[in-house]
């Protein structure tokens, strides 16, 4: 889809902060042939931190849609480097316990793991953010419609009815620059200038963990691995708990030492000690410290999301213990929730009101994830001050106690690291764009969910007879499943082009792959894979579900613009 420029504006979406998040939405939104403009404190390919080691598979989802996900797959560890997670009692030492995860190369191939059955076209995929960012960088710095503004400071904005204007600074010198948006997101970080100027605050907890976390290049460490490799070690032993990953495979790793609640000061703890304590090493063993790279763990969601035309994603929008690695992809969800409903605006076939659902599905999910990663996080804490003391003792005593912290440890975490649940079974209801029926989705849980076509529900995988993922077969707007033979949509097709909402017809009626869970004859879907509406056949009141996919109230007026042909040019 494309909107012509226009004079009164320099861009459509001003984006502040180029990380994944704020890449991750410039990407999508120039799929979407809007102008976007990202201004980033950080020169061009300057390193990012080391804080962020999964994108998970429903990330991997929508990175297939935007064109990344192979570049991703082949960067991060070693094809042939192990992705399980083990529980030893120093990383050198004693395992208790093992998360197998399919390496690179058997990814697609593996079946016996605890997260292999998951109905995607897309599995995880493990990698550092250093290797994850500079790929999404170059990829949204290619695109028609995006512009770059590195080493640039957002100094303030006014919003009006008509859009948001920002005044941007240089920070090599110039004059500041004035900015004309349509609208304007805030992707810029956890201390967030955008958050704070439309006045949203933070709630929750302040402080749930703090971690000590250095990441450090220690080229004779592997050579002293006991057994098969990994991509993440658990250190549990009474001196000190800790985690390291593996970030290149080879020399480079992060080791987090999780401080015990009376340790506040990241300071008042021996650093070079406590890597020691986990990694299993003495005082003859020669590392280099890369990076300082400490953080508290916090459950923090902000009251708003947004301000009119202004809008916050990702850590300015919420912070918590990143367990299941589900903060940076939970902005990346906020991202792409977003970017279709500002799209709309833009092509003009939605009512200003569609906006209001960023807000109403965003902020209760994420309240609800936020929940999640907290009680796991209390749950570990828990855990990490109750190792007994003859854990590593050589006697029979010793191992069944390290029997027991194996199976504890596997139980907790399987889920985690394989959380099934967080990618597929989380629900928007309550939008004001989702037509439910009565249903109840299905519980869920970090680990476990049920496939279903509940509005509000992602919409169930399968494989297409042609060999496409049924996602890559979704148009840019709305998607009508036909799964019954002969199911009349003509009605709703033809009040969708009347209205000028973007709507592509797919017949799968003839897919023998097709889930059970698909009962209905019909089933609407949104570019970001949720159900919005599903029926035996058209509704009656058809108009009525239209304006509902547009946001509209009962009554709006509206002139239909060019979503109706662009929807056709790019089919």
């Amino acid at each position: 889809m494309h909107t012509p420029a226009t004079d009164a504006f320099d861009t459509d979406v001003l984006v502040v902060g180029a990380g994944p998040v704020g890449l991750t939405l410039a990407m999508d939104l120039a799929g979407r042939g809007l102008r976007v403009t990202v201004a980033e404190l950080r020169a061009y390919q300057e390193p990012p931190s080391v804080k962020c080691n999964h994108v998970a598979a429903r990330t991997m989802e929508r990175f297939r849609q935007l064109g990344v996900a192979d570049k991703l797959r082949r960067a991060g560890l070693p094809d042939e480097h192990p992705n399980d997670v083990v529980f030893r009692t120093t990383m050198t030492g004693l395992e208790l316990t093992r998360i197998p995860i399919p390496n690179r190369l058997e990814r697609f191939t593996d079946n016996g793991g605890p997260d292999t059955w998951w109905p995607t076209p897309e599995p995880p995929h493990r990698i550092n953010q250093i290797y994850l960012e500079p790929i999404l960088l170059e990829h949204a710095a290619a695109l028609p419609g995006v512009t770059l503004l590195n080493r640039t400071r957002m100094d303030g904005f006014e919003q009006d009815a008509q859009g948001v204007s920002a005044t941007l600074q240089a920070l090599d010198g110039g004059a500041p620059r004035r900015v004309r948006a349509r609208y304007l997101v805030g992707c810029d970080g956890g201390s967030s200038g955008v958050r704070k100027a439309i006045g949203a605050q933070f709630e929750g907890t302040a402080v749930i963990q703090r971690v000590q976390s250095t990441h450090i290049r220690a080229p004779g460490l592997l050579d002293r691995l006991p057994g098969e490799r990994a991509w993440c070690y658990y250190a549990v032993n009474p001196r000190r708990c800790g985690t390291v990953f593996a970030i290149d495979g080879r020399e480079t790793w992060l080791v987090h030492n999780h401080l015990h609640p009376h340790e506040t000061e990241f300071d008042a703890v021996d650093r070079d000690q406590s890597i020691r304590h986990i990694l299993g090493v003495g005082a003859d063993f020669e590392y280099e410290v890369i990076s300082r790279e400490d953080w508290v763990g916090r459950r923090l969601v902000a009251n708003r999301f947004r301000d009119r035309r202004v809008f916050i994603a990702g850590d300015a929008a919420h912070l918590w213990v990143p367990y299941a690695g589900y903060g940076m992809n939970a902005g990346i969800a906020d991202a792409l929730n977003l970017s279709w409903l500002l799209a709309a605006q833009v092509q003009g076939w939605a009512d200003p009101a569609m906006l209001d659902a960023y807000e109403a599905e965003r902020q209760p999910i994420t309240e609800q994830v936020s929940r999640f990663a907290m009680d796991h996080a209390q749950k570990m804490i828990k855990a990490r001050s109750a190792v007994p003391p003859n854990i590593e003792a050589d006697d029979a005593a010793g191992a069944a106690e390290r029997a027991r912290i194996g199976d504890e440890a596997y139980r907790l975490n399987v889920q985690q690291f394989c959380c099934a649940g967080l990618n597929f079974g989380y629900y928007y209801s309550g939008s004001p764009i989702i037509a439910g029926d009565g249903e109840a989705p299905p519980p869920y849980s970090m680990g476990d969910f049920t496939p279903s076509t509940v509005p509000g529900c992602r919409a169930p995988h399968f494989w297409l007879a042609d060999g496409r993922s049924l996602y890559d077969a979704f148009g840019p707007g709305y998607t009508l499943l036909v799964t019954r033979p002969g199911a009349d949509a003509a009605a709703l097709t033809e009040a969708a082009a009347a209205a000028g909402v973007p709507l592509r017809v797919l017949d799968v009626s003839a897919e023998a792959a097709r889930p059970a869970e698909y009962r209905h004859a019909l089933l609407l879907c949104r570019p970001d894979q949720h159900v919005v509406w599903r029926g035996q056949a058209v509704p009656a009141d058809v108009a009525a579900l239209v304006q509902r996919l547009r946001g509209a109230a009962p009554g709006s007026a509206f002139t239909p613009g060019n979503a109706v042909e662009a929807e056709r040019s790019v089919s």
